[in-house]
């Protein structure tokens, strides 16, 4: 269905009986219009929404086990991709900046003052458009902007200093799988299939393969890296739950988050460490950085995870982070010069697979039909 679907009001009493709403027919090729059901203070409001729209308003929940068409399944797959890949290229070439003598805290910086700045028009079409639909949606724009935001970095840098670099290839990723998988049935009524949980851990020994994680390295300072990696790793999971629960349109959930983080790491920045790092770097280097973290990465990766969201659904969709490490093996050869071992390549091409057993689960739909509108965003 192309355009705008028009938007309707049905006025019911204190105790409104059971309104039945009669779905128009649709082409094979048409979506259908998705309804949602307000409760303001005069009465009912039933609403349908516009799908083309990337910046619409949507203020209804959406629940339920997810079906997917195969092409639904074949283009999440290739955003996963691209957003796993976008995970491992910022994680490269944060090593390709630390090498040219930048701290961690200024390439955060640029990654959020960057993407905040690129994405203001975004906000402010959205504002301009309705700025009351917008402003009353606040408590969805703070959760994932804590979920997704710069708490999640600082989560993941701090964890650094505590645990090794063996540990970030495992813990937050495990983490945000099982999680994501547990809250979305959870939150979502998303089933928790067999496949789907021996998936998830093929991959988590695809990820202790790559990443040559011992018990020997478990120490007791290392445990509070952990921790904190876990802690990460639930609150991306969240984000993508709170992401699929009230259908923020992806373009516009990162252009929030982005905002929030400009708004605040971004000052703190200035007024602890000041911009005399930043003008010690060489104009290659920070070019190179402005592009990858800030573009790329600051804006890209939120966009693309959270479409994956829509695509797929939660819990599939926190299964992608796992393959940023291996990926980032791969992309380290021609950046950095490291050749991944044959160990690294194993336990990719077993996070790999276990990825495409969990996501590929038998809750898809057979065929290319359409999908209805309330189980899936695609």
């Amino acid at each position: 269905m192309q355009g705008t679907i028009a938007s309707f009001q049905v006025m019911l009493g204190r105790e409104p009986e059971l309104v039945s709403t009669l779905m128009p027919q649709c082409r094979a090729d048409s979506r259908p219009p998705q309804i949602r059901l307000q409760a303001p203070l005069q009465g009912w409001k039933l609403e349908s929404t516009d799908f083309d729209d990337p910046l619409a308003m949507r203020t209804g929940t959406n629940t339920g086990p997810v079906v997917l068409s195969r092409t639904q399944l074949v283009s999440g797959l290739i955003i996963g991709l691209i957003a796993a890949s976008i995970g491992a290229l910022y994680t490269v070439y944060a090593r390709w900046g630390m090498v040219r003598g930048m701290d961690v805290t200024d390439i955060t910086f640029i990654r959020f003052a960057t993407a905040g700045i690129v994405t203001l028009p975004i906000l402010a079409v959205a504002l301009h458009k309705d700025a009351r639909a917008f402003l009353s949606q606040w408590r969805v724009w703070l959760a994932i902007s804590l979920l997704a935001g710069p708490l999640f970095g600082l989560f993941m840098f701090t964890a650094l200093k505590w645990a090794p670099q063996s540990h970030a290839a495992v813990f937050p990723f495990t983490t945000m799988s099982v999680m994501g998988l547990l809250m979305s049935a959870w939150f979502l009524g998303e089933a928790i299939t067999l496949r789907k949980a021996v998936g998830i851990g093929i991959v988590l020994v695809g990820l202790i393969i790559l990443s040559g994680l011992e018990a020997g390295s478990i120490t007791r300072s290392s445990l509070i890296g952990d921790l904190l990696f876990i802690v990460a790793g639930i609150l991306w999971a969240g984000f993508g739950i709170v992401m699929r629960k009230h259908r923020v349109k992806p373009l516009l959930g990162s252009a929030v988050i982005s905002f929030f983080a400009l708004a605040t790491y971004v000052p703190i920045y200035i007024a602890t460490v000041g911009l005399s790092p930043l003008l010690a770097v060489d104009s290659i280097t920070l070019s190179v950085q402005i592009l990858v973290q800030g573009v790329i990465a600051g804006a890209g990766a939120l966009f693309f995870y959270a479409k994956m969201v829509e695509k797929l659904g939660a819990s599939r969709s926190a299964i992608f982070p796992a393959l940023a490490p291996g990926l980032a093996a791969l992309m380290a050869w021609p950046i950095l010069g490291h050749i991944p071992s044959g160990v690294e390549t194993l336990g990719l091409v077993v996070s790999m697979l276990g990825l495409i057993i969990a996501v590929t689960s038998s809750s898809q739909a057979r065929g290319a039909g359409v999908v209805p509108a309330a189980q899936s965003q695609g």
